[in-house]
């Protein structure tokens, strides 16, 4: 343990983050809103081809008002991917709605547009409401979103991106999460660029977005004194967590640069090992690569678990695949369709160290643990 700790995803400042939160203490715009929060979200719609982006305390948060504001409401049924982080899907649940769970393809590894088409109609039949669909963009990957909307325009389907592990990826020419009715994006302490936490929510709904913002600052309404006609919540992202966003943003070209070279390298260097594969890219997009993610199978001769403890020895942080939600003792009982795929991921998976920070040396030092393991 007397070598530095390699992290899996950990913060990288770019440079000229504290020059924008020098800006904001200066201003004393240490408020929820101010000069740099607009800076951001002005930035952000630049970014991702959106007219409207609202900065939010998270991502969740983002999901909470987009699902809220979309119409879901108790009784009705958001259709999610399974293989996803649960902050994805939890906010359906805030609302009273029921969840229905779809597996991911092998070729993607996001939401399977024939299953979520079977899905559908499965919800329908049983005499349901399909509120929403919520597919999750991979580990910076995009889901196919014209086949997905193609399966949610004919039943006027709402269709939520989770593109919260995507900023930076591309789809068809356009950035990750354009092409929803809405899209979140996270900037929590591990992801390719972060707030130190902080969500943003994105729509080409002017009113949409209001409505967001009035309810992420408590609903109140328009009177001198507090006046409120419904419940709100506190959900604005502060003007300095947006400050270190917008340095963030200048960041950004050559973070995806770095994280792309990286899981090149992990590639070429561990490719050739008996039984390991590596998360396959779509053909119709630019992922941004925030984790690299690597399979391996029994002719490996060792299990993803080994390879982590193996790792974890020598001081190097490494995670499994993120567990289905339909595993999840939470969501025991939740229905799904598939599921074969999601599970052979989660048990032959394992995220490695993808910090655009790392060097060359770091990366040396992964792989020769791994190497040695597998020999």
């Amino acid at each position: 343990m007397s070598s530095k700790r390699i992290y899996l995803s950990p913060p990288h400042m770019g440079g000229t983050e504290l020059d924008f939160v020098k800006q904001a203490f200066e201003s004393n715009f240490i408020a929820p809103l101010g000069p740099q929060l607009a800076q951001f979200e002005e930035r952000f719609c630049e970014l991702t081809g959106f007219k409207y982006c609202l900065g939010l305390a998270s991502g969740t948060a983002a999901m909470h008002l987009a699902l809220r504001l979309l119409g879901v409401k108790e009784g009705d049924v958001v259709i999610a991917s399974t293989l996803t982080f649960i902050g994805s899907i939890s906010p359906a649940t805030f609302l009273g709605a029921e969840l229905h769970f779809v597996d991911c393809d092998r070729d993607t590894w996001n939401m399977d547009p024939v299953l979520l088409q079977q899905a559908v109609e499965e919800v329908q039949a049983a005499g349901k409401r399909v509120g929403a669909v919520v597919p999750t963009d991979l580990y910076g990957q995009c889901a196919d979103y014209d086949a997905i909307r193609a399966v949610c325009e004919p039943h006027n389907i709402p269709l939520v991106i989770d593109a919260a592990e995507a900023v930076g990826a591309t789809y068809k020419g356009n950035h990750a999460g354009f092409g929803g009715d809405a899209a979140i994006y996270s900037f929590n302490g591990n992801k390719i660029i972060t707030t130190s936490g902080g969500g943003m929510l994105a729509s080409n709904d002017k009113d949409f977005i209001d409505k967001a913002r009035w309810l992420s600052q408590q609903a109140r309404d328009d009177a001198p004194h507090y006046e409120h006609t419904t419940i709100g919540y506190n959900y604005r992202m502060s003007n300095v967590v947006a400050a270190i966003g917008l340095g963030q943003m200048d960041a950004l070209p050559g973070f995806v640069k770095r994280l792309r070279e990286i899981a090149q390298w992990y590639e070429t260097e561990l490719g050739g090992l008996p039984g390991v594969e590596f998360m396959p890219e779509a053909a119709y997009g630019e992922a941004n690569r925030w984790l690299t993610v690597m399979l391996v199978d029994d002719s490996c001769g060792v299990t993803p678990e080994e390879i982590r403890l193996a790792l974890e020895a020598e001081n190097i942080e490494s995670r499994p695949v993120w567990k289905p939600m339909h595993l999840q003792p939470v969501f025991k009982d939740t229905p799904r369709t598939g599921g074969e795929v999601s599970e052979d991921l989660f048990r032959r998976g394992i995220c490695l160290p993808s910090g655009s920070a790392l060097t060359e040396e770091d990366l040396k030092r992964v792989a020769q643990v791994i190497k040695n393991v597998v020999k």
